[in-house]
């Protein structure tokens, strides 16, 4: 067999207090897709960066076609044709696509750029990965899963010979996602070896020649393609049987709790929406991307106001202009991009945790009960195992599901009638994620009223007492647990026959 056209040998390296690698191995060939899996904070983004250049290792060596490189700068490595997509994405918005795909490599002529030049060039990646949309269009006017399809085209513009992909899938649709499917394939035919990262197993099995485990920073295990499946990649990654996170769906509805009449919100204000949510529900709301499930909780929790209609809480009216109003009465939204617009990511667990009960801990002139926020903040560190080294760590140092599990803290410190959920579970590992799905069923056998929307049709499946099904700003068809399959909210997903 060739030379691994990728290798890393004993790779290692440690943070200020924490091993993130130790000893790691790892090997990718010409025309093959390695995935790479481990839970949050099992080392796999410190290794792609020290692949990508981005990181220096400690101690171990890289190699290309057998020979050793020293991976020490982004350009070395993309000179290489090493290049890494990270899960945040890193474009100008400022720039348009073509800008942006070409950004740094732009042909030009005495210092003049060729604009035609860079826009024939562009068009044939744009239609390759299908992009839908002109390749002269600002990159901050387009959406989170076409940013991720621009960031996938940079990378094939520059003609990659290892491509590492971080999550690619988290912001796409299901059609955006079966178009970077195919991509996958076609470089996979053309000799490109692909690093594929990613906690949707189902898509790990669909994809991967071969699946690399790392855990707690070394490497756990390796599979080939015929022993790849969900419950060996699993038990590799958390290292025990995770068998008892799988409870049962709490199968209680109490008084309603959430009412909500002909709600139009300012992405579909055409469309009025009707919804109830019991005390001690758990309702799923489903519906690809773009079909207004997040303008929804937003309208709900005051983010991005209802242009009309009305909501109740527990039966009396409530005026929900903004986030404040929105708390009063009683509602919690949990948002899909915690970075953004969960955490402020440089400040402590503590002070995330308070800052949506700062009202409430407030003392005479306007001073802060510290006393109560630290209190509060052990209290829901326990009850939610959130991992982490103090309270006052900054939370940007935690893993992925930490970082929810801190989110989720935020909000249940209030004590919400009503909890609203945006992608729960986006880019969290396995082990963490059945973790939440016993918080959020807890939570629901206390009372909470729990609206969640997400792109997961496993965990559709997996939470819903019932699932409200959304298409094109409209509610397409309602599914109880008896008639609840992946086809059924497919088929209301997707037929304009079914949403008339």
């Amino acid at each position: 067999m060739a030379a691994p056209v990728l290798e890393a040998r004993t790779i290692s390296k440690r943070f200020p207090g924490a091993l993130a690698l130790d000893r790691v191995d790892l090997q990718v060939h010409a025309g093959e897709v390695l995935a790479l899996v481990g839970e949050n904070g099992a080392g796999k983004s410190t290794l792609v960066k020290i692949l990508a250049g981005e990181e220096f290792p400690d101690s171990g060596q890289v190699f290309m076609d057998g020979s050793s490189v020293r991976m020490d700068s982004v350009p070395t490595a993309t000179g290489l044709g090493v290049i890494l997509i990270h899960q945040e994405l890193n474009l100008s918005d400022n720039l348009d696509v073509t800008a942006n795909i070409f950004l740094g490599r732009e042909p030009h002529r005495f210092g003049i750029l060729n604009h035609r030049r860079l826009e024939q060039a562009a068009r044939p990646i744009l239609e390759r990965i299908g992009l839908d949309c002109a390749s002269s269009t600002k990159v901050a006017r387009l959406s989170m899963g076409q940013r991720q399809l621009v960031e996938i085209a940079r990378a094939l513009a520059a003609r990659s010979r290892v491509l590492i992909m971080d999550e690619p899938t988290s912001s796409l649709s299901q059609g955006e996602t079966r178009n970077l499917f195919r991509t996958v394939r076609e470089l996979r035919a053309e000799g490109v070896a692909v690093i594929y990262i990613s906690h949707r197993l189902g898509e790990v099995k669909e994809l991967a020649d071969r699946v690399l485990v790392l855990r707690d920073g070394a490497n756990a295990g390796e599979l080939a393609k015929e022993e790849i499946d969900h419950d060996r990649m699993v038990r590799l990654m958390v290292g025990r049987d995770i068998s008892s996170y799988y409870g049962q769906v709490p199968d209680q509805r109490g008084p309603v709790r959430l009412e909500v009449r002909n709600l139009r919100t300012r992405n579909h204000p055409g469309h009025r929406l009707d919804l109830e949510v019991g005390a001690g529900e758990i309702v799923g709301l489903a519906g690809l991307l773009g079909s207004g499930r997040s303008a929804l909780l937003g309208a709900l929790f005051g983010t991005d106001p209802a242009l009309g209609g009305s909501v109740r809480i527990d039966g009396a009216p409530a005026r929900i202009s903004n986030p404040i109003e929105g708390i009063r009465n009683g509602i919690a939204l949990v948002p899909e991009d915690r970075k953004q617009q969960g955490l402020i990511l440089r400040m402590g667990v503590e002070e995330n945790i308070s800052l949506a009960s700062l009202r409430h801990h407030r003392l005479r002139g306007g001073f802060i009960n510290r006393l109560l926020h630290r209190r509060q903040t052990a209290r829901m560190i326990t009850r939610l195992g959130i991992r982490t080294p103090g309270a006052e760590t900054a939370t940007e140092h935690l893993s992925g599901g930490n970082q929810q599990k801190v989110v989720l803290a935020k909000w249940l410190s209030l004590k919400p009638k009503v909890l609203l959920l945006d992608e729960p579970t986006r880019g969290i590992d396995v082990g963490s994620k059945q973790e939440i799905y016993h918080l959020i069923e807890a939570l629901s056998e206390e009372g909470t009223a729990i609206l969640f929307a997400s792109s997961e049709m496993e965990e559709i499946l997996r939470l819903s007492r019932r699932v409200v099904v959304m298409r094109e700003g409209r509610i397409s068809g309602e599914l109880s647990r008896g008639e609840l399959t992946e086809e059924a909210v497919g088929r209301l997903a997707t037929s304009a026959e079914e949403a008339a």
